[in-house]
């Protein structure tokens, strides 16, 4: 029983996050503010939206979205504005273009290139040993079978 109220008690604890001071009256704002700030990271807090933290600076951004909501912002002003004023780590989806772009194929590309490398050594390793071999005269490999008798 202790353990199914832990659990209950977890599960709810995000839940908490947003204060009931914070909920705008407007059903529609409030529903566009909860869009927005799913979107934004805590910064505090790792990979955790500004939505679910109870950190206090989650608590000043979920105001400042409700603020330019409240000012007649966009979506797209209000975000486009929290990341003029923090950078781009605030977002938890970040942007796939521009210099991101660089930062987004360069671990794939790291990938191809080192199993290439890879590919390529092990490939001339193999074909130098069979080389070796059949450069040895029949005097030579005579020799070599009697050394390994030995």
């Amino acid at each position: 029983m202790k353990r199914l109220c832990l659990i209950l008690c977890l599960l709810v604890t995000p839940a908490f996050a947003v204060q009931p001071d914070e909920i705008l009256d407007d059903p529609a704002l409030e529903t566009r503010a909860r869009d927005i700030s799913a979107g934004l990271r805590c910064l505090v807090c790792r990979n955790e939206s500004i939505d679910d933290s109870n950190a206090t600076l989650a608590r000043d951004l979920r105001l400042l979205v409700r603020e330019r909501l409240l000012a007649g912002d966009s979506n797209t002003e209000v975000v486009d504005y929290v990341v003029g004023r923090y950078g781009e780590y605030v977002l938890l989806k970040p942007q796939t273009g521009g210099a991101n772009l660089i930062l987004w194929l360069a671990g794939p590309v790291m990938l191809l290139l080192g199993g290439g490398i890879g590919f390529v050594y092990v490939r001339r390793r193999a074909g130098g040993q069979g080389r070796a071999e059949a450069a040895l005269s029949d005097e030579e490999q005579a020799r070599l079978r009697e050394i390994l008798k030995d």
